[in-house]
């Protein structure tokens, strides 16, 4: 009799443990970093590339990192729903350019000239923003992608929400829904801002 029953309750743990699986959702992806302070970093902007923007210039303020790219069709599908929000002005929307022209793989880098790629960078990602809205406050330019490494970037689009300490409170993978927005970020925008 043990010799049906051990394989059968193995079945069962199997079983349960899928139908757990089943109902996660995979936009939900775990980050280790909610809780703990952003990664600095320290980038050109795009609408000033001898400028620089840290993490840093908005301690003391609540804003939101939008991690975006010219290639990414995902970000087409939110992007009218961040411009929207900009009209609000509710909070500072920094966005996060990732890897505008090593991204879409249409490009050998090496064969670029020196400059190249950032001046590519910039003609790509403000023609997109020329064309479709600009909704942020300033956007910065992560040519290699070492910033959004940092930030434990799975694909694009990602949000986070910042607090006042320079703390990440929030990660959204995939693109800002206008349930997403008036359901999670919008709550915790206003409770973080008081």
């Amino acid at each position: 009799m043990n010799r049906f029953l051990w394989p059968l309750i193995g079945f069962a743990v199997l079983l349960a443990l899928l139908a757990v699986g089943l109902r996660l959702n995979p936009r939900e992806l775990p980050s280790p970093l909610v809780g703990k302070p952003a990664p600095p970093f320290s980038l050109s902007r795009l609408d000033a590339p001898a400028q620089s923007f840290s993490p840093q210039d908005l301690l003391g303020k609540v804003w939101l990192l939008n991690v975006w790219a010219s290639w990414c069709v995902s970000c087409r599908q939110e992007h009218p729903l961040l411009v929207e929000l900009a009209k609000r002005q509710t909070v500072p929307l920094i966005g996060l350019n990732y890897k505008e022209v090593r991204g879409d793989g249409g490009i050998d880098i090496d064969r670029l000239p020196p400059g190249g790629e950032q001046k590519m960078v910039i003609e790509r990602a403000s023609g997109w923003l020329a064309r479709h809205g600009n909704p942020y406050t300033l956007s910065v330019l992560d040519v290699d992608g070492r910033a959004g490494i940092d930030y434990g970037v799975y694909g694009v689009p990602e949000t986070y929400v910042i607090d006042r300490a320079g703390i990440i409170r929030m990660k959204h993978t995939g693109p800002i829904t206008p349930e997403v927005l008036s359901g999670r970020i919008l709550p915790l925008l206003s409770e973080l801002s008081k």
